[in-house]
């Protein structure tokens, strides 16, 4: 396997629709992450060999800035002209993503807490396989729509 790098993450804009969230890239490309996030308190543990985006918006929600997280195929180049950055957390570790925003690596899983009070902005998390998707928004506690082991994404 190719040994991959972190890489800091740029400025991208962002549009916040009924029907999901849209970033573009620098070079010019969109992506959809289709539905409406659910809403969880301060974290969220993705499913085993989830790719696992994070994405903080602006104080505007007009832009913002996206993490891949242990992402080791996508090339250094496409990310660094995508706008897109990678941060690799070793199993075990945690790194900070961005201000009020943490990876850990619980070996298969990741687990991201977010305080978006810190973050200034609003806090996505995406979580994919070729099986499908998961979109998640975390917030502050009290302002989740349910908790507990639900926020356990199998």
């Amino acid at each position: 396997m190719t040994q991959r790098s972190d890489i800091a993450p740029e400025t991208i804009s962002i549009s916040l629709e009924r029907e999901g969230i849209e970033v573009e890239y620098l070079d010019g490309r969109t992506v959809f992450y289709h539905g409406v996030p659910t809403k969880k308190e301060e974290s969220v543990v993705t499913g085993p060999g989830k790719e696992v985006h994070v994405l903080v918006t602006s104080p505007d929600e007009e832009e913002g800035v996206m993490v891949y997280v242990n992402d080791r195929r996508t090339h250094d180049d496409i990310l660094e002209s995508t706008g897109v950055g990678r941060v690799i957390v070793d199993r075990g570790e945690e790194a900070s993503l961005f201000p009020g925003v943490d990876a850990e690596n619980h070996g298969y899983r990741t687990e991201i807490t977010a305080d978006p009070e810190t973050a200034r902005g609003r806090v996505f998390v995406f979580s994919e396989d070729e099986r499908g998707e998961a979109s998640y928004e975390l917030v502050k506690e009290d302002h989740a729509e349910g908790t507990g082991d639900a926020d356990r994404e199998d």
